[in-house]
């Protein structure tokens, strides 16, 4: 066991490098304003015209679903948003995966209004379930998890898992909000339109 969280967070980190470039790279904003702050459709384009980022704002807070891509095409997380916060069912995908193909799960948890609140999900880069933790409010309240050769693992080592696993979830939310934020339509606030005109 003592081995496992170190390998598996080597494995998300080499992920989240797949993922860097993005903030750092020229890529296309579509998507508008009003009043001075994202809103509607929003996408984001690689310098190839490659999708990497599509989903959409109200008055400036995201909402629904924000899909990301690596830049070799696969899909690697949706992260759904009311008024800002994240809500509903986030789900990761092993970006090594194969574009033309479905990639495989790397975690699904529900959040509600910001907090983990419902059932989460992770699994081994091979598919084998990992861990299922369910938690309430942000709270965790139950926790399952197997070693990588499938064998169960104690509730102290669960629950060290989950504590672990949020450290690493909330880097790579953290990288994926970053490209967001590097990458926001430029919007002139009302004042600045009203001078022009």
């Amino acid at each position: 066991m003592v081995g496992q969280p170190q390998k598996l967070a080597v494995a998300v980190l080499a992920g989240l490098l797949l993922l860097a470039p993005a903030v750092a790279q020229d890529l296309t904003i579509e998507g508008s304003c009003r009043e001075g702050q994202p809103h509607g459709a929003y996408e984001l384009r690689g310098p190839g015209g490659q999708v990497r980022v599509v989903g959409a704002f109200n008055r400036g807070k995201r909402t629904g679903s924000f899909l990301f891509w690596s830049s070799r095409g696969a899909r690697i997380a949706q992260l759904p948003y009311d008024e800002g916060v994240l809500s509903g069912t986030v789900a990761l995908w092993w970006a090594d995966g194969n574009p033309a193909g479905d990639p495989k799960p790397k975690l699904e948890a529900v959040y509600a209004q910001g907090f983990l609140s419902g059932i989460k999900r992770s699994w081994y880069p091979g598919g084998r379930l990992r861990a299922e933790f369910r938690y309430e409010r942000g709270m965790l309240v139950a926790a399952r998890a197997n070693s990588d050769a499938g064998k169960p693992l104690s509730d102290a080592e669960a629950r060290a898992l989950a504590a672990s696993d949020l450290e690493l979830d909330e880097k790579i939310y953290a990288s994926l909000d970053a490209i967001i934020r590097a990458h926001l339509p430029r919007c002139e606030p009302a004042s600045q339109r009203l001078e022009k005109g």
